[in-house]
């Protein structure tokens, strides 16, 4: 595991009043959230509830109809919703994106140094590669053998890995754990939370395995018909609620 890279430095991003959706489709309905420096966040929901939708306003991928989204660096605050994706990806955000999207006819290698396509991150890609490497040695191993034909853990690793390439300061991870096993989503999820530390990452996560995102959260969302149900200061907290326990642990 390398050491922290960089320190924790200010970062917080805070969402008010979010409202998205695709042509006459709603997504969000006045979504309201925020993530502070050195945080994981978990925001929990079934499938079809808004979280891809949330991690692609941020991106930048989604224009909101309505709410604000500031992300403040350094003491700077940037207004997300006038920012084009690779704007945000220059100020340190990087998203692993539900499905992993890496390019299938392109070797492992290949697909890490894309990216590292953001500016501050050009000039260190032999570091984090060699950090990408020592993370996932199994990329290491297969770091000529082409994307498509890894399996699907092996591919989850080499998005996260592509994720880092770009030196973020604040990682978004949509659905970590489709796909696979359960003894891989909770491989996949304990590693997340590995990195966060020694890589110094401010996490936002989206998952619908409770279970698993609780490990390694320190609090979290419950996001239900494109609405925050549940917004928890604590994991003690959110497993104590009542819907929670309704929808997720079995409760009455």
């Amino acid at each position: 595991m390398p050491a922290c890279r960089r320190p924790i430095l200010a970062l917080s991003l805070t969402i008010e009043g979010l409202d998205a959706g695709y042509g006459a489709v709603k997504a969000l309905r006045g979504v309201t959230l925020d993530v502070k420096a050195g945080e994981t966040v978990a925001l929990l929901g079934t499938n079809g509830n808004g979280k891809s939708t949330l991690m692609k306003c941020i991106m930048g991928l989604v224009r909101p109809k309505r709410g604000r989204m500031s992300l403040v660096v350094d003491g700077r605050s940037h207004d997300l919703t006038r920012l084009s994706a690779e704007e945000v990806v220059d100020l340190g955000v990087a998203l692993v994106p539900e499905g992993r999207r890496l390019f299938p006819k392109l070797t492992v290698k290949e697909n890490l140094t894309l990216g590292a396509f953001r500016r501050a991150a050009r000039g260190a890609i032999k570091r984090n590669l060699a950090q990408a490497f020592d993370t996932f040695p199994v990329l290491k191993e297969r770091e000529n053998q082409l994307a498509g034909t890894m399996s699907g853990g092996q591919q989850q690793m080499l998005a996260i890995a592509r994720a880092l390439m770009s030196s973020p300061r604040l990682l978004l991870i949509d659905e970590p754990s489709v796909g696979l096993s359960p003894l891989l989503v909770s491989q996949t999820i304990s590693k997340i939370g590995e990195l966060k530390k020694g890589f110094g990452l401010t996490v936002l996560m989206a998952e619908q395995n409770f279970n698993q995102a609780i490990r390694i959260a320190d609090r979290g969302y419950i996001i239900v018909h494109g609405e925050i149900a549940v917004a928890a200061g604590s994991v003690d907290e959110l497993k104590a609620n009542d819907i929670v326990k309704r929808l997720y642990l079995g409760g009455g």
